[in-house]
């Protein structure tokens, strides 16, 4: 019975996602829906992208949380249009959310959009959104053993982004063995490996962007 019910409510949202794309699609904007346990470092990418990104792309932000505005207040100091969904007792957002917030939305001038998802490395690997592209952010203080305790999400994931780099030398964190292990469950995920502290291989991940956004123009 659980089995029918969890079919029932994610072929709902299905549905709903496939619409959502299709919106997307028709405003040739390039959308990712970005995932990770809470204090990965998802906010504070997204503002360095953004910093990199904003002469070059037209950015907005939705923003998923539980309760507060705190991040989106953050974001929306860059000046790029940041719509935020609280979701309340639920885990992660849901294909449904995604619609009222695109009405707030300039999306005739938007190039990329980044859907920040709530803090959580279970419930979002399970609500497809409409996204293009599903990017998964792991820290070194959250240790090397993620992908082997969540493995569903590392497996879904398009994109992982290894955060934090300028720990390295004060944390017991292998990344040989975490590039492992993603390419055990994930071999054709792309990985980036960066700092927001300090910048290092944030522009390899916004060449990504440009690139990906450009192919959704073109």
């Amino acid at each position: 019975m659980k089995i029918q019910v969890l079919k029932a409510v994610t072929s709902a949202n299905d549905a709903i996602a496939a619409k959502n794309r299709q919106i997307f699609n028709r405003n040739k904007i390039f959308v990712i829906n970005m995932m990770s346990s809470p204090g990965a470092g998802k906010t504070s990418l997204i503002i360095q992208s953004i910093k990199k990104l904003k002469k070059k792309l037209r950015i907005a932000v939705i923003e998923g949380d539980v309760a507060s505005k705190i991040d989106a207040e953050r974001i929306g100091k860059t000046g790029i249009p940041v719509v935020q969904i609280n979701v309340g007792g639920s885990c992660s957002l849901e294909a449904h959310m995604i619609g009222p917030a695109l009405d707030k939305l300039p999306l005739d001038k938007i190039d990329v959009l980044i859907i920040e998802n709530v803090g959580n490395l279970i419930c979002p690997a399970e609500f497809d959104l409409g996204e293009h592209k599903k990017v998964v952010v792991a820290s070194l203080p959250e240790g090397d053993d993620k992908p082997s305790k969540y493995p569903v999400i590392f497996s879904e994931a398009d994109v992982i982004i290894i955060n934090k780099l300028d720990l390295e030398s004060v944390l017991d964190f292998d990344i040989v063995n975490f590039r492992k292990r993603i390419e055990g469950l994930n071999p054709d995920a792309e990985i980036f490996e960066l700092s927001c502290t300090t910048g290092d291989g944030i522009n390899e991940w916004c060449n990504w962007l440009i690139k990906e956004a450009r192919k959704k123009r073109s």
